[in-house]
């Protein structure tokens, strides 16, 4: 008996969603003992890629499939593994009913943009830029804008083509972090900010447009106009993301960039410590209460090595991943406190990061491989509104 229209429904309902494995990073032990579930065993809740309306179209004709997949162009990457997975779910079924596949088609395409994601488009000020994600804390001190260099730069290395704004006003890091000192600042045109272009990232800081012995004690308005004009009046040209280094807190400049531009989402830094957790949490909510999806935390400072070789959990090691269970968000990952990290933020050459002896590489490439998954699978859902399975 041939495979029918309800079997293949049935085999493609297995398959859950890209992404939706356990992450491969894992801090419950000893750093560098990480592991991931095998993808056969799908966690409880991943929609599958019918209920998303990633098949884009399907023709069953006797012992032949032919299949197109839609995936937005993020989710590219796991085209390889969908296809293995559809591919061992539709000769299993054909197994179960007594049946073979002659031959079995599956194609894949780049998914067009949602509705919803081409309104954004057409409202932002910022058109050439595909996604805005921010990086916010609830409290100053706790690593945001070295984790937001690092995964701006790390995002480079991947051939993407990265931005990076300072958006912390009161506090910015970046001229220090990557190096900006001896770089000019330069103009094209009288409204119009060239960005720095170094480390493979395009950046802006208002820390190289003021005094840096300056203090700058600015009232709500006024931060809202300069958080504007870096923003808008930077030539950013075409981007696949932009980074925003938000200042801690729950203040002004989150708010004016969440009525300014259409944020993908956010990402948190927090450290193990409850008191970092307390503030942490603030910053979660705030996120949420702006209708910005939260796309995980980061622990920073997690924990040290000595010379001896034993790590050291000075802070409490795994709080934030902890706070992450409780709030029901993801956890992307976590980084130690290591001399070489603090050297070359202090030297702005965080490409040196990638050349540090131990696991430092890893975790920055894991978290940079988790933030990349948790924004595929939001596109993911956004998408899940076009119509799903049509069989012919």
């Amino acid at each position: 008996m041939p495979l029918s229209d309800k079997d293949l429904h049935a085999a493609l309902r297995t398959v859950r969603e890209p992404d939706h494995a356990p992450s491969a990073e894992s801090d419950g032990g000893q750093p560098g003992s990480a592991g991931a579930a095998p993808r056969s065993a799908p966690a409880p809740g991943g929609r599958d890629i019918v209920a998303l309306g990633l098949v884009a179209e399907a023709a069953l004709d006797g012992e032949r499939i032919a299949l197109t997949i839609e995936l937005p162009a993020a989710a590219m990457r796991h085209r390889d593994r969908l296809r293995a997975e559809i591919e061992a779910a539709c000769r299993a079924r054909a197994a179960e009913i007594g049946t073979t596949l002659q031959r079995l088609e599956i194609r894949f395409a780049e998914a067009p943009p949602s509705t919803a994601a081409q309104t954004r488009a057409a409202g932002s000020p910022l058109p050439r830029v595909r996604e805005v994600i921010a990086v916010g804390a609830g409290k100053g001190g706790v690593g945001k804008s070295t984790v937001a260099t690092l995964l701006a730069v790390g995002l480079a290395r991947r051939g993407e083509r990265i931005g990076l704004l300072d958006a912390d006003i009161y506090g910015p890091s970046m001229p220090t972090m990557l190096g900006l000192g001896g770089l000019p600042v330069t103009a094209r045109g009288p409204d119009l900010l060239a960005p720095f272009e170094i480390h493979g990232i395009k950046a802006m800081t208002i820390g190289r447009l003021v005094d840096p012995e300056k203090a700058l004690i600015w009232r709500g308005p006024m931060a809202h106009g300069a958080f504007k004009q870096l923003a808008t009046q930077t030539d950013w040209g075409a981007l696949d993301r932009l980074i925003v280094d938000l200042p801690p807190g729950t203040g002004d400049v989150p708010l004016t960039m969440a009525q300014l531009l259409p944020v993908t989402g956010a990402v948190v830094v927090c450290t193990p410590q409850r008191v970092a957790q307390d503030d942490a949490r603030r910053a979660v909510r705030m996120f949420q209460q702006l209708g910005i999806e939260v796309f995980g935390v980061v622990e920073n400072m997690s924990w040290f090595v000595g010379d001896d070789g034993k790590a050291y959990d000075l802070f409490g090691r795994g709080g934030a991943e902890l706070m992450a269970q409780e709030l029901g968000i993801p956890f992307l990952g976590a980084l130690p406190i290591t001399m070489g990290l603090r050297r070359n933020c202090d030297d702005g050459t965080p490409l040196a990061n990638w050349e540090e002896p131990g696991e430092l590489p890893r975790r920055i490439d894991a978290l940079c491989d988790n933030l990349v998954g948790r924004v595929a699978l939001a596109a993911l859902a956004r998408d899940a509104q076009r119509p799903t399975l049509s069989v012919r």
